[in-house]
């Protein structure tokens, strides 16, 4: 669906909080219970991936509840204005229990990061998430976790570990190291310091916030692209 044709967020944020969600089945190739349903709701209908936190596998520097920190990208993605991350909501009335339901987004899954991050048309949209990522600490941006819609445009999916407190950035979007933000980036990172969501409060523990505000705010001062730290793992494995 061409960007000028989808109905806008709010449509579909509404029909993923407020529809009536059927299972399709599960998806394949997730390391946690992933699901494709399809949301109804007024006559209209929405394909979306739905993460159960009973599906989750716990995690020793995670909490559980990996499925909020799906939501609190969301979150995050429209407060800078980006809007690189699909629609997502937290619903705990689902036939797994609590969990995220985000839009799903009809892409060529076979393209991946690797394989477009050359084309010029892409620049802009990478270097949303290449910021995305530093912000939100996002332990494990693969290539497959940029997808290229068939409206044109690159999504960021997979966010259940972003947020956490301690350094943990792991991508394979090094290429921009040391360039410039591009513009607008620095005032929308400084809204964000200045004003952050109010949702993540209920998403993230509080310090995560914090963290989260004392990233962009160091983003917004440096005014580049940080370069790869030099101890520790910087790539995710595995990394498409």
């Amino acid at each position: 669906m061409p960007a000028d044709e989808r109905p806008p967020a709010t449509g579909f944020l509404t029909l993923l909080g407020e529809g009536e969600v059927e299972i399709l089945g599960r998806l394949p190739w997730s390391s946690n219970h992933t699901l494709a349903v399809k949301c109804s709701h007024d006559g209209k209908e929405l394909l979306a991936v739905y993460k159960p936190r009973s599906g989750e596998r716990p995690l020793a520097d995670f909490p559980p509840g990996l499925f909020r920190r799906e939501v609190a990208a969301y979150e995050l993605s429209a407060a800078l204005g980006w809007d690189v991350v699909p629609e997502t909501v937290e619903r705990g009335e689902l036939s797994y229990g609590p969990g995220s339901l985000q839009r799903f987004v009809p892409a060529d899954f076979t393209e991946h990061y690797f394989t477009f991050k050359a084309d010029p048309a892409h620049e802009h949209r990478l270097a949303a998430i290449c910021a995305f990522d530093i912000v939100a600490n996002n332990a494990d941006r693969k290539s497959g976790h940029c997808i290229l819609g068939d409206d044109g445009l690159i999504w960021a999916i997979d966010h259940g570990l972003c947020f956490n407190e301690a350094p943990k950035l792991r991508t394979v979007i090094w290429e921009l190291a040391g360039r410039l933000l591009p513009d607008g980036f620095v005032d929308a990172l400084v809204r964000v310091v200045d004003e952050p969501p109010e949702a993540l409060d209920l998403l993230l523990d509080s310090r995560e916030v914090d963290s989260l505000r004392r990233r962009a705010a160091a983003l917004a001062t440096a005014g580049r692209f940080p370069q790869p730290p030099p101890a520790g793992p910087v790539y995710p494995w595995p990394p498409v």
